[in-house]
């Protein structure tokens, strides 16, 4: 079993910045090997892939936040993290962490974080 926190949404001006964070516990030595990924969510419309990132630090970025977003991790603190630059009204929405995990592994996912990028 694995908890997955996340944290740092919050209000935004268009072209502001956050970084979100998401910290597993309960994941053991097996962090390192699972891949994790961020999600997001608006209202009326279904959770979508942001980025991911593998064991061995390959990511990956849908395509409206290539060179805006960077996931990365830090398999020490069992965190990944969101660094979100260049913010757009289409970035709000809530924001989920993911981690692939266990034997025989499965997705767990956090609560969610609340993004809003206001104009």
């Amino acid at each position: 079993q694995v908890n997955l926190v996340e944290s740092g949404g919050g209000l935004v001006q268009a072209g502001g910045s956050l970084r979100l964070s998401c910290a597993a516990s309960g994941s053991g030595s097996m962090f390192r090997y699972s891949p994790l990924g961020w999600y997001r969510q608006a209202p009326g419309t279904q959770r979508e892939l942001v980025a991911n990132i593998g064991p061995g630090g390959d990511t990956n970025y849908a395509d409206s936040v290539k060179g805006r977003f960077t996931i990365s991790r830090d398999n020490a603190k069992k965190t990944v993290y969101l660094q979100m630059n260049s913010l757009k009204p289409d970035d709000t929405g809530v924001y989920y962490c993911k981690i692939f995990y266990g034997i025989p592994p499965r997705d767990y996912w956090g609560q969610g974080t609340q993004v809003t990028v206001s104009s």
